[in-house]
């Protein structure tokens, strides 16, 4: 209200007030009081959700039921005589940087998956490239399969060579016209989750991106990714650059006509 400070809400926690106005002092304002009001379009948070409680085996069996029976693409879950089941899970590729795949070599055949060949194991020699965007990979998987392991899979049905832990899921989620995002444990069960929320992705999906844990460990990527991240920043440069010069060129071309036009005019 008085120093017009704002911040985000996911920075809250971050911010430390330093009023040096004369008769105010740090305790009159608060993070609280100086947050953004809430966004009508869509954006990312971070939100964080308590654990469900696990449900018993006749709760799972009466959550496939009407899970299944919303299932318009054949897509079923399957519960066992154990108490485990399998089913489906979409997970969105929202990559922004380059992956390391093997160079000169072929894709992976239903051969290959079935005798589990690993094609990358055939060569050394490596390259970088991007993954389309927003590319959406279906897996089968278990109630007993964790997040880990999901994103070990993804790597290895596209044949990422890079440390998986560069890597992290996510669970997105709609609500009030806002998309939340939510970093999943390495324990976590995603077909779990899914029963949950049942079989709309609008409600719920997974997406893959890169483990964001604040300082980047260069250390951990090989040197031809280190060489493309450094091509990509002089790309981005050179954009930035040609984006000022264009909105300086338009500008100096209004202040030009406009002279133009105010030389025939008196006064």
């Amino acid at each position: 209200a008085d120093c017009r400070y704002t911040c985000h809400q996911e920075c809250r926690s971050r911010i430390q007030l330093d009023c040096r106005r004369p008769g105010q002092c740090q305790s009159q304002l608060s993070p609280e009081s100086t947050l953004l009001p809430p966004c009508t379009q869509n954006v990312t948070q971070t939100v964080e959700e308590e654990k469900p409680k696990p449900l018993t085996i006749q709760e799972i069996k009466q959550k496939i039921e009407k899970y299944n029976a919303k299932v318009t693409n054949c897509l079923l879950m399957k519960l066992n005589d154990d108490g485990t089941y399998t089913g489906f899970i979409k997970v969105h590729l929202k990559l922004r940087r380059p992956v390391t795949v093997p160079a000169g070599i072929r894709p992976q055949s239903i051969y290959d998956a079935l005798k589990e060949v690993n094609l990358a194991n055939m060569t050394d020699k490596r390259t970088s490239f991007y993954l389309p965007l927003d590319a959406i990979k279906q897996l089968h998987i278990s109630s007993m399969t964790t997040v880990s392991e999901v994103i070990q899979g993804l790597l290895k049905k596209f044949m990422v060579v890079d440390n998986p832990q560069k890597f992290a899921l996510f669970k997105e989620m709609r609500k009030d016209g806002q998309v939340l995002f939510q970093k999943l444990p390495l324990t976590e069960y995603p077909l779990y989750l899914r029963l949950l929320a049942g079989p709309d992705t609008d409600v719920l999906s997974f997406v893959l991106k890169e483990n964001e844990t604040g300082e980047v460990e260069w250390d951990a990527f090989s040197i031809p990714e280190l060489q493309n991240f450094l091509m990509i920043l002089d790309k981005e440069e050179k954009e930035k650059i040609q984006q000022v010069q264009r909105k300086y060129e338009k500008f100096k071309q209004r202040l030009q006509q406009t002279l133009k036009e105010a030389r025939g005019k008196p006064g």
